[in-house]
């Protein structure tokens, strides 16, 4: 099946449509990630959704965006977030290529300059059920993983001291929200 242009655009102007309303009303919304406000902000995310449907193409992209993010200005591109709609969408075969793309990162002497998180539809932490609130710190409208700079990391931990606490209040903040509050979000991006 061929796509034109103009589909492929509309496709993947409405993943990140979904990606950016999941950003605004549960990653800055719940404060998840107080951090990412400031980036989301100053529009310094770089949103690249992948034509990958297999692993070893994906791989080729990831390398391009470790590449690209190094190379990129701070001032301009902080952060990317390579989502990933058409590949990975079991959760154990994402959370296998995290091993991959932990791989590559080392392979490209990028480790202590970029390290990449992981968000899933599906995401469970190790000892979890699959339903389990907790895992919704992680749940994204599609997989992505997200390449960030140690530099920003380190910057923000400095600005946050208590840094480590934060795993353990967004399993607060969920559990609080519970299953119903999550659905109540609406992460569907806002018609114009």
């Amino acid at each position: 099946m061929q796509t034109s242009p103009n589909s492929i655009d509309h496709h993947d102007n409405s993943v990140i449509a979904e990606t950016q309303a999941w950003i605004e009303k549960a990653v800055i919304g719940l404060n998840l990630c107080p951090f990412a406000k400031a980036v989301y902000v100053k529009q310094q995310i770089r949103y690249v959704v992948s034509a990958a449907n297999d692993v070893a193409l994906l791989a080729a992209e990831l390398e391009a965006e470790l590449l690209a993010l190094q190379a990129a200005d701070p001032a301009k591109t902080d952060t990317t977030l390579l989502i990933l709609p058409d590949t990975l969408g079991d959760f154990f075969d994402y959370n296998d290529f995290l091993t991959v793309a932990d791989n590559l990162v080392e392979e490209l002497e990028l480790d202590g300059d970029i390290q990449i998180a992981s968000f899933h539809p599906d995401y469970q932490f190790a000892g979890t059920l699959a339903d389990d609130i907790e895992n919704y710190t992680n749940r994204s409208p599609y997989p992505i993983l997200h390449l960030l700079r140690e530099t920003s990391i380190a910057r923000a931990v400095e600005a946050f001291p208590e840094a480590e606490m934060i795993f353990e209040k967004n399993m607060e903040t969920l559990r609080k929200l519970g299953h119903r509050g999550w659905q109540e979000l609406d992460l569907k991006p806002k018609t114009r």
